[in-house]
């Protein structure tokens, strides 16, 4: 059992509590090993490097010897070449910073990234191709092999629909343009629980306030239980309730509290380079 986050904050930087930010460090930490995180070779040796910094400090040629890096597992699978610039950005640009401020960095560049939050849902194409649909902070999206495909801002997006294994995601994108994205998912089950965690995603990031978030039905007359209405603080008031909160300084263990080295995968993320 693993405890973890649900919604991930749009800005790590307002989050005003240490231990709140380490949490979510530790979060995405994972995210990167279980290739939640998708980016580009470079930016993982950024990340690598930062966690690095917050975990082992400043390099030392008396204590980091030569392939010190690979003792370390940052992804699912990775290069000889990737883990040499991890090493060289450890080296060379993070001298001097403080755990604290390495994990910062490592917030702020993975929120960054496209797919910052992303929980991976497995779907089928109207052409039978694999994708995988999720919900940021941000909106809703739609990935391919490595590639986002797809990307709606949550103010664009006007209904979410589910039939059986059929999955609708209606918008309105560029000067009123009308847009209806339909995905098949394995089983029934999965069309609701998508649908759910879609629902609860964009009443979380796009009300002002929970008294706004109202109940909201599927049209669909053969599946029970297809009302949902989101319960619970969203996230303008999760975010404005941290200002008033004096930060907890830490001295937490590096341990992996959220098993990191677990042998689980995510479906689509690969550093071969």
């Amino acid at each position: 059992m693993c405890l973890r986050v649900k919604f991930y904050p749009p800005d790590p930087a307002a989050l005003k509590e240490e231990i709140t930010r380490y949490l979510l460090f530790l979060q995405i930490k994972r995210d990167l090993y279980h290739g939640r995180l998708l980016c580009r070779s470079s930016d993982a040796a950024t990340l690598a490097a930062f966690i690095l910094q917050a975990e082992i400090g400043d390099y030392d040629p008396g204590k980091h010897p030569e392939g010190y890096s690979s003792k370390f597992q940052f992804f699912p699978k990775h290069s000889e070449r990737l883990e040499r610039r991890i090493a060289e950005i450890h080296k060379s640009e993070l001298i001097g910073q403080s755990p604290e401020t390495s994990e910062m960095n490592f917030l702020l560049k993975a929120q960054s990234l496209e797919t910052y939050g992303v929980d991976p849902h497995p779907c089928k194409d109207v052409s039978g191709n694999t994708a995988f649909l999720a919900f940021t902070p941000f909106g809703f999206v739609v990935l391919q092999g490595n590639r986002r495909i797809h990307y709606l801002q949550w103010n664009e997006v006007t209904k979410l629909k589910f039939e059986g294994k059929t999955f609708h995601i209606y918008a309105t994108h560029q000067e009123d343009q009308r847009i209806i994205l339909t995905y098949f998912t394995p089983t029934p089950e999965a069309c609701k629980h998508l649908w759910k965690c879609g629902v609860e995603n964009q009443a979380f990031y796009q009300f002002e306030k929970s008294s706004q978030v109202r109940t909201v039905s599927s049209s669909n007359l053969f599946f029970k239980g297809s009302r949902f209405r989101y319960s619970g603080k969203v996230a303008k008031e999760g975010w404005d309730g941290t200002q008033q909160k004096l930060p907890i300084h830490h001295s937490w263990p590096t341990a992996e509290q959220c098993s990191s080295n677990t042998k689980e995968s995510g479906p689509y993320f690969y550093h071969g380079s």
